[in-house]
């Protein structure tokens, strides 16, 4: 991202009040607003068109839901940031969101600062989810699992502990970054791999250039 200008976004809510107050935020943390939508059909466009930085996208909108605008977004090269906003604090439904490729899961019910952090966070590369969903059962591994994509066994916390890791963090700045302890990271790490395959830090890097996986 250019450090020179402030980062750009597009925001799409089918509720106008709550476009204007994430558009507030933005502004607030130096953002520059480049557009504003009611429906996912125009927020796939709007993005399309104005190729920002960052879109902020509801997650139940008239017409395509924000993980289906996600997903074509990825479909066609999309590199903007993308941040899911949303009520819902069903697992499966962030599964879906994070593996259509969305790079931030937040609640409206949180608090401003999480918007702050998501920034921040996605803007270096990580995959942010809000720190409400942290709950205790929340991330445990499916039942079922889908199959062909490895990535797809991950739970949404081990996502986020893959991405850190293939981009070079340490499991102390991990374990800060994510608020849990840094023994908690060496379990998640220990999971990955077994489900990955992969038998070091090494292996795990290989595995995320091979598939194109990381930010560098």
């Amino acid at each position: 991202m250019d450090q020179l200008r402030p980062a750009t976004v597009v925001l799409a809510d089918d509720h106008a009040i709550v476009r204007e107050g994430f558009a507030a935020l933005c502004a607030a943390q130096g953002m520059q607003v480049l557009g504003q939508c009611a429906d996912g059909q125009s927020a796939l466009e709007m993005v399309q068109t104005l190729q920002p930085d960052f879109a902020i996208l509801d997650l139940h909108m008239p017409g395509l839901d924000g993980t289906e605008v996600v997903r074509q977004l990825r479909t066609r090269g999309c590199a903007a940031k993308l941040i899911i906003l949303s009520i819902s604090r069903e697992e499966n439904t962030v599964r879906r969101a994070l593996r259509a490729g969305a790079d931030a899961y937040l609640l409206k019910d949180g608090p401003a600062r999480h918007l702050r952090d998501a920034v921040i966070f996605v803007g270096e590369g990580g995959i942010y989810i809000s720190p409400l969903l942290r709950g205790a059962g929340l991330f445990t591994e499916p039942q079922e699992r889908p199959a062909g994509n490895p990535l797809a066994s991950l739970s949404p916390r081990e996502l986020e502990v893959f991405h850190q890791l293939v981009n070079g963090l340490r499991a102390k700045d991990i374990a800060k970054l994510l608020d849990i302890s840094p023994k908690t990271v060496d379990t998640y790490r220990a999971s990955l791999f077994r489900k990955l395959n992969v038998h070091d830090l090494v292996g795990l890097v290989k595995f995320a250039i091979d598939r194109g996986l990381t930010t560098t």
